[in-house]
């Protein structure tokens, strides 16, 4: 196989991959309108993730890619990934799928803000530009002037919550993933969502019908459909290459909003998420042009 076409079907795998946690989140926001506690969702969500990753993983013959070297190092940072998915449901619940989205793409800029804090790394005028250009995108897409929000403010405390978890997760993750692999991180993850839903569960449960529980294993089964085509890419070109069409989410989420709820985004939603897109990019392009690691997405949902 050539290196072009490897690259071509590498982005094709991520552009699927994001699609499938697009569908993931869509069918996160569907289940959270039923009585479930957000604990109760995430079990599901961790069961079929935990599955599906070791299923893989036996049928290729890795099994020891998902055994955790560093278990505590790994609990801290599933506990802020256990946070950041919490908040997620909670967000879904009070906000539209596309403001959503819109939100927690600010997270490229916080990471960059946080290397240069906690890991010290330059501290580029071109970055802190960038930095504050994605934040100002934030507040045109809320449009606080207009009087008439799109959400909540328990909507837009949860995005940032995501934001802020998975922000140190990420900052955090470049140090484990000198000795982790990416898939065991999903795993522990997935093994933390399992246990702490499960005893949620034990002290108290909401009945769940046939049609609930069929959308909460689709919910796990995109969720780990994605996972397993982003590792697949990155398999195959650079974690670089690949997050840059994260941003894709943006336009499916907008779609999936429109065709099951018929919600449009507004001028300033449209106009907010150009300037966090467009930091966003910027700050990986100079990532790329000084030769830095970019980065990489490991997970759903962010």
């Amino acid at each position: 196989m050539s290196d072009r076409k490897s690259h071509i079907e590498a982005i094709g795998l991520a552009i699927a991959g994001f699609t499938f946690w697009v569908l993931t989140d869509t069918t996160m926001k569907v289940v959270g309108r039923s009585r479930l506690s957000p604990l109760e969702i995430l079990f599901f969500l961790g069961v079929v993730m935990c599955l599906t990753l070791a299923a893989w993983a036996g049928l290729h013959g890795n099994l020891k890619t998902l055994r955790p070297r560093q278990p505590k190092r790994q609990l801290v940072r599933s506990c802020l990934d256990l946070v950041n998915n919490l908040c997620v449901v909670i967000a879904l619940r009070h906000v539209s799928l596309t403001l959503f989205y819109i939100l927690v793409f600010t997270s490229p800029m916080v990471i960059t803000f946080l290397a240069v804090i906690v890991l010290g790394e330059n501290r580029e005028p071109r970055k802190i530009f960038a930095i504050v250009a994605g934040f100002a995108g934030v507040v045109v897409a809320l449009d606080p002037w207009g009087g008439n929000a799109p959400g909540d403010w328990i909507g837009y405390a949860a995005c940032m919550t995501c934001v802020a978890c998975f922000s140190v997760n990420m900052v955090w993750s470049r140090v484990l993933t000198q000795t982790e692999s990416p898939e065991s991180l999903a795993f522990f993850s997935g093994m933390i969502m399992t246990v702490s839903g499960g005893i949620a569960m034990l002290v108290h449960a909401e009945p769940i019908g046939g049609r609930l529980l069929a959308q909460l294993v689709m919910m796990g089964v995109f969720c780990a459909a994605g996972t397993l085509c982003f590792y697949t890419a990155v398999k195959h070109t650079s974690a670089s290459n690949v997050s840059q069409y994260h941003y894709t989410q943006l336009l499916t989420g907008a779609v999936m909003s429109y065709a099951l709820w018929r919600e449009l985004p507004t001028v300033w939603m449209v106009a907010g998420s150009v300037l966090i897109v467009s930091s966003g990019l910027y700050i990986a392009w100079l990532a790329a042009r000084s030769g830095a690691k970019a980065d990489g997405v490991f997970e759903h949902p962010v």
